[in-house]
């Protein structure tokens, strides 16, 4: 029988470490549990808004009655200042979910009183960031809130 030198067992060792490395990689890669997918989709067409993103929170900011996104057993609530005709309110509520992109979606803002109800049966429990942009008379506002809903 054959001894292996310090030189081969080395290079051996380093050979089954390499092909472990590559197994888990091509495992990751092959995988649809570990998707590599974007954040937001078209990033730098959404960074081009920033600036106008600021002034509309500043609007949002400048109200006297504040827009409440509140967690509740139905599920989330957004409601409007009460002193606002709510049927001038138009816009849009989009629900972001930072750890799954296919559960993202939009809802148009339509309302007879000032809130609006987003029910629990389109939500799983988890974080979302909700964004509220809507307009009233003209003017444009905007409002962020994270809420972990259960």
């Amino acid at each position: 029988m054959r001894k292996i030198n310090w030189g081969t067992g080395i290079v051996i060792a380093f050979v089954l470490f390499m092909s472990f490395i590559l197994f888990f990689v091509f495992r990751v890669q092959s995988d649809h549990q570990y998707d590599n997918e974007l954040v937001t989709e078209e990033y730098y067409k959404k960074e081009a808004t920033v600036q106008k993103d600021i002034e509309y929170e500043n609007n949002a900011n400048a109200l006297s009655v504040k827009v409440k996104i509140s967690n509740t057993p139905e599920g989330i609530t957004v409601s409007f200042p009460k002193d606002l005709d709510a049927k001038k309110i138009k816009g849009k509520v989009s629900l972001y979910r930072p750890s799954n992109q296919k559960l993202d979606f939009v809802i148009p803002i339509t309302l007879s009183n000032s809130d609006l109800l987003i029910p629990k049966k389109n939500l799983v429990g988890g974080l979302w960031d909700i964004t509220v942009e809507w307009t009233c008379d003209g003017k444009t506002y905007l409002n962020k809130e994270e809420i972990y809903f259960q």
